[in-house]
C-alpha cells in the first residue's frame, strides 16, 4: 500500500491505537488528590504521529479524538479535548520544527504536555467564568505535565523501534 491510501490507513489505525490507549487510562486509577491529573498515553500516538506522517496528520488526530470525546463525554469534554490537543500539537510542531533541530523528545513532549494542561485550563476557566481556576490549578499541572511529559518521551523513544517501518515521512524538518 502506498501514498494516500497508507496515511489513511495509518491514520486510521493510530486513532484507534489512541482511543483505546484513552479507554485504558481510564480503567486505572492514578492516587493523587488533584482532579484533572491523568497520564495522557493517548498523546504518545499523537507525538508518534507528529515525529512520523507530519503536522497536518496530527492536528487531524487531535480533531479526531475531540469528535469522538464529544460522542462519549458531551460538548464539555470535546470542547476540552480540543483545546488541549490542538495547543499541544502547535507546541510540539514548533518546537520540532524551530527550537530543536535534532530529535529532542523529552523537551518537546514536555512541552507538549504542559501545553496540553494549559489548554485545557484556559478552556476550563473560559467555560466555568472562573480564571481564578487557571491561576489555581496552572503549577500542580505544569508539574504534573512536566512528569508525564517526560514519561511519554521514554515510552515514545522505544515505541520508535517497533514503529519504525510504518513511518510515512521520515524527514525530521516536516
Amino acid at each position: 500500500m502506498n501514498g494516500p491510501s497508507r496515511r489513511v490507513a495509518l491514520t486510521g489505525i493510530l486513532f484507534a491505537l489512541a482511543l483505546a490507549l484513552s479507554f485504558l487510562e481510564g480503567m486505572v486509577p492514578i492516587p493523587v488528590p488533584v482532579p484533572g491529573v491523568k497520564l495522557g498515553l493517548s498523546n504518545i500516538v499523537v507525538m508518534y504521529c507528529v515525529y512520523a506522517m507530519g503536522a497536518g496528520q496530527a492536528y487531524l488526530l487531535g480533531v479526531l479524538k475531540a469528535l469522538f470525546v464529544l460522542m462519549t463525554r458531551g460538548m464539555s469534554g470535546a470542547l476540552l479535548s480540543l483545546s488541549g490537543g490542538l495547543l499541544s500539537i502547535t507546541v510540539m510542531v514548533v518546537l520540532r520544527r524551530f527550537v530543536f533541530r535534532q530529535d529532542h523528545y523529552t523537551a518537546i513532549s514536555i512541552g507538549g504536555a504542559v501545553a496540553h494542561n494549559i489548554g485545557q485550563l484556559i478552556c476550563a476557566a473560559l467555560l466555568l467564568g472562573e480564571s481564578v481556576l487557571f491561576w489555581y490549578y496552572l503549577p500542580v499541572l505544569a508539574a504534573v505535565g512536566v512528569l508525564v511529559g517526560a514519561l511519554t518521551a521514554v515510552l515514545l523513544r522505544n515505541l520508535f523501534t517497533v514503529l519504525a517501518p510504518f513511518r510515512t515521512e521520515p524527514s525530521a524538518n516536516q
